[in-house]
């Protein structure tokens, strides 16, 4: 399930194969855009910001979100597709490489100065240069009623963390995840979300529990009914969220997360 940790290793990947080579062709497989052509400026940078792709072309940028299925990928000159060529969404070829996104969840451009401003509502960046935990701190504080669930899978309060790493902390923490923001500790909480999404920044497999073997790598997250690492209690499942349309699943061991 892409995170911010899973964006990250895309930027940083479509970075190296790309940064300072003109493209050559591109194609934009979404309506809005469509007409949209990169071909003859230069990939000056692609970066990350939470769960946001961005790769600064000429003087716009190219944004994209991968949502629940979506993938870049980095193609050699006639190398096969992974997924079939109707799933693409976005193509960029350089003299030297393809990248593909299939199954994006958001593919827009925009002017380079609109960067800041059209992810101005993000919270501070858990994997950016420009991390502030005191505001990622202030942002949660503002609505103490939330659940902590929902509080924490905020981009607008943290940005890159995703539902399993949610689930994770709240475990990581003994926090109920149904529990209301504003009776969490802020300040461990955060900086425990920091460590455990830098912690798996450059894998390819998450893990929560410092166990890369299959089926050993969360503590909670998908485990509904299977015995609690710790205690051995049975995990529980629920679906919370802000309203009727925003439920997602969540996971705790009711013993250790009290």
């Amino acid at each position: 399930m892409p995170e911010g940790d899973t964006v990250h290793r895309a930027a940083h990947r479509l970075d190296a194969a790309l940064a300072g080579r003109a493209v050559v062709r591109s194609d934009l497989r979404v309506p809005s855009f469509a007409t949209v052509d990169f071909a003859g400026e230069t990939i000056h940078s692609v970066g990350s910001r939470g769960k946001h792709l961005l790769m600064r072309i000429g003087d716009r940028v190219l944004h994209t979100h991968l949502k629940m299925e979506g993938e870049w990928r980095v193609l050699r000159a006639g190398q096969r597709w992974p997924r079939p060529a109707h799933r693409a969404r976005a193509i960029l070829e350089t003299a030297d490489a393809t990248a593909v996104g299939f199954d994006l969840g958001l593919v827009e451009v925009f002017p380079a100065a609109e960067e800041a401003d059209r992810l101005a509502y993000l919270g501070p960046d858990l994997l950016g240069p420009d991390w502030d935990a005191a505001e990622a701190a202030r942002r949660l504080a503002d609505a103490p009623e939330a659940l902590a669930i929902v509080a924490l899978a905020d981009q607008r309060n943290l940005a890159g963390l995703g539902n399993v790493l949610v689930n994770e902390v709240c475990f990581l923490r003994g926090i109920r995840p149904d529990r209301p923001i504003g009776e969490v500790d802020l300040t461990p909480t955060i900086d425990l979300a920091r460590r455990v999404i830098h912690a798996n920044r450059d894998r390819l497999e998450r893990t929560t529990t410092g166990d890369t073997r299959p089926g050993r790598r969360l503590w909670v997250y998908g485990r509904a009914g299977e015995p609690c690492r710790r205690c051995g209690t049975r995990i529980e499942h629920g679906r919370f969220g802000r309203n009727d349309v925003e439920l997602r699943d969540t996971y705790w061991c009711p013993h250790c997360q009290r």
